[in-house]
């Protein structure tokens, strides 16, 4: 103990000890690189006239193909009729198709169209190859550790969609 200080923390055990300006430090990052994270793609959408919760939809049902109304309304955390508007301007503009459940009439699962897959794939590009860059920058022990850091973040609820996500594809 140096000058009644305490004993110096172990390594890693600093990052117990931020402070509040580095809090916000964060948090301001955070809020900037989301809006450099999404200008690709709102620009994108929004020539179609679409918006964030249009490509919500379209990234879940995506990752997810055959999923169900109810379980993307889990995952987006929206309410059946704020999906319901969403999902009915999709399925106009024939991006998404809805069946009918086989075992559950009640249930609509939903899938990409072809057309709908070739948004997604030029949404996720644009995305992809910004945190690309990003992530060569920052180097591997950086990204491990973000990854980590937005994981924790999450809610529990969260974090189970999240964790059947990564169990879908591995």
């Amino acid at each position: 103990m140096a000058d009644g200080e305490g004993p110096a923390p172990a390594r890693g055990d600093s990052l117990l000890f931020l402070t509040d300006e580095q809090l916000r430090k964060g948090i301001e990052a955070m809020f900037f690189a989301y809006r450099g994270f999404t200008a690709d793609p709102d620009l994108i959408l929004s020539e179609r006239g679409y918006g964030r919760a249009h490509h919500r939809a379209i990234h879940f049902i995506h990752r997810s193909q055959g999923t169900t109304v109810n379980n993307l309304m889990g995952i987006l955390g929206v309410t059946k009729q704020s999906l319901n508007r969403v999902l009915r301007t999709l399925i106009e503009d024939g991006l998404v198709r809805n069946e009918v459940g086989k075992r559950d009439k009640r249930e609509r699962h939903l899938y990409l169209t072809e057309t709908g897959a070739e948004l997604e794939r030029a949404l996720s590009d644009a995305q992809r190859a910004r945190m690309r860059d990003a992530y060569r920058l920052a180097g591997p022990e950086a990204v491990s550790g973000f990854r980590r850091v937005l994981e924790a973040m999450m809610d529990p609820q969260m974090q189970s969609h999240y964790d059947a996500l990564k169990e879908h594809t591995g």
